[in-house]
């Protein structure tokens, strides 16, 4: 069980590590833990709205997409040309001790490979998470949003993901508060 205490405790710190992209548009601010709970709910909701997938892979595979980050951190796109990061090697380091370990390299490898369906949806869900940031940043009145949006859209491979991304940007941020709504 150390060895399970040992990787509870170094996924953990992803709620301490906060999302470096944010530095491009002024404002936002979204850990990596808190990214990560947003893609598994988005992939939850996926899962319900295309029941031929796996969901519970669908959802682990959001939970461990970003694991590697608590060593190697999160680097941007403008970071990513100048600094290189191991993913494959932090996560062997990270699960080599777990009888459990291959499962979330398994895990890993086949969202970042983007072939199943489920790494598909994941990888949608990934993205979605960024469009409800920038959506929320951008109807708070924030600059810079809106030339994200074009190009994160366009990652969009699935569908179901399309479909979402359309949703979003034509929903207020906080029109769920006011749904039946009266003093």
């Amino acid at each position: 069980m150390e060895h399970v205490a040992n990787l509870l405790f170094e996924v953990r710190i992803l709620k301490d590590i906060v999302r470096s992209g944010y530095a491009f548009l002024g404002s936002g601010r979204e850990t990596i833990a808190e990214h990560s709970f947003m893609t598994a709910f988005i992939c939850f909701t996926m899962a319900r709205l295309n029941p031929g997938v796996d969901s519970e892979k669908l959802m682990a595979m959001a939970l461990v997409h970003d694991i590697a980050e608590a060593r190697t951190g999160d680097l941007n796109y403008v970071e990513r040309h100048y600094c290189e990061t191991d993913e494959a090697k932090a996560v062997s380091h990270l699960t080599r001790h777990l009888p459990f370990g291959h499962e979330i390299k398994a895990l890993v490898d086949e969202f970042n490979l983007g072939e199943s369906e489920e790494s598909r949806l994941a990888n949608d869900a990934d993205q979605i998470s960024f469009i409800l940031e920038l959506k929320k940043l951008m109807d708070t009145g924030v600059k810079g949003p809106e030339k994200w949006l074009p190009i994160i859209l366009g990652r969009l491979m699935t569908q179901t993901g399309q479909n979402m991304g359309e949703a979003i940007l034509k929903t207020g941020w906080d029109a769920w508060w006011m749904n039946d709504y009266s003093e």
